[in-house]
């Protein structure tokens, strides 16, 4: 099961990558919630598709280079870079825990730590 797991979150984030958010969001539970912590949370599918199609001007470009499955939860570990709408990128790094339901991701709780250049 951690293998399926890790398998599905792979292939979500595949399609986040590329732009297809639609593809993502098929992913997902239909009341699927986001927290990251300290900042918002977010509950339904509609909620997250207005936040990824308002955040992510352009598709995130990002790496994990830690997957980790236990249960029915899969966690990542890796760093981001989001271009916002004046052209500027952010770069963060993120530990994501995902809990999965049904096969599909329904909770993700997101630690992530804005990285500033030097």
């Amino acid at each position: 099961m951690s293998e399926r797991h890790k398998d599905l979150l792979v292939q979500a984030n595949a399609a986040m990558s590329r732009g297809d958010y639609e593809g993502f969001l098929a992913h997902c539970v239909d009341d699927v919630e986001w927290t990251f912590v300290g900042d918002r949370h977010l509950k339904g599918k509609e909620a997250v598709r207005r936040y990824i199609t308002s955040t992510y001007i352009e598709p995130p470009s990002f790496a994990v280079t830690q997957l980790i499955a236990d249960g029915d939860f899969v966690t990542a570990v890796g760093d981001i870079h989001i271009k916002d709408g004046s052209g500027r990128v952010t770069h963060a790094e993120y530990c994501d825990v995902w809990r999965i339901r049904d096969g599909q991701l329904a909770e993700l709780k997101a630690f992530v730590v804005e990285i500033n250049a030097n």
